[in-house]
């Protein structure tokens, strides 16, 4: 029998200080349960802050978070859900907006055949390039990995004490 509570992920990378109270209440009324989140400042961005939940819910709920995530335009944050099956994930910055992708049980975006039969409706290769890209959310990967590189840096600044 399969748990009809899928596994969760959001990474809130960057988000005003000011912000902070009114995400928790947010997730908290999504999750219908108090979330404790730990805060912490985010260097890249001065001003802001970043914080990690893991959540168990039912199938849809990131796509409910992510959706409420963006409608604070300066937040830089990813969303994920995980079932045997596959899942999906949401990313968004304040510059590119949010994209979504559907992902295996691994978290590998996929591809649908549908956007491959768009991209090869060209015939030229850097459109069918750029095409591919925009699928996979290059550019979000791009955006968010310096910030998802704070988290890793703090980890070895800490192994080397």
């Amino acid at each position: 029998m399969h748990d009809k509570n899928l596994a969760g992920l959001v990474v809130i990378h960057s988000a005003p200080s000011a912000l902070r109270q009114h995400i928790e209440w947010g997730l908290n009324s999504l999750l219908g349960t108090p979330q404790n989140l730990f805060w912490r400042d985010q260097p890249l961005a001065p001003g802001t802050v970043r914080t990690t939940l893991e959540f168990r819910a039912p199938s849809g709920t990131a796509a409910k978070i992510a959706t409420a995530l963006k409608n604070w335009h300066y937040l830089r944050f990813e969303v994920s859900e995980l079932a045997d099956h596959g899942g999906e994930i949401f990313r968004c910055t304040p510059e590119l907006g949010i994209h979504r992708a559907e992902t295996d049980q691994v978290g590998t975006i996929l591809i649908n055949e549908n956007i491959l039969r768009k991209a090869l409706t060209s015939f030229d290769e850097i459109e069918i390039r750029k095409e591919i890209e925009l699928a996979l959310g290059c550019e979000w990967d791009s955006a968010l990995e310096p910030f998802r590189g704070v988290d890793l840096q703090e980890v070895q600044k800490l192994r080397a004490i």
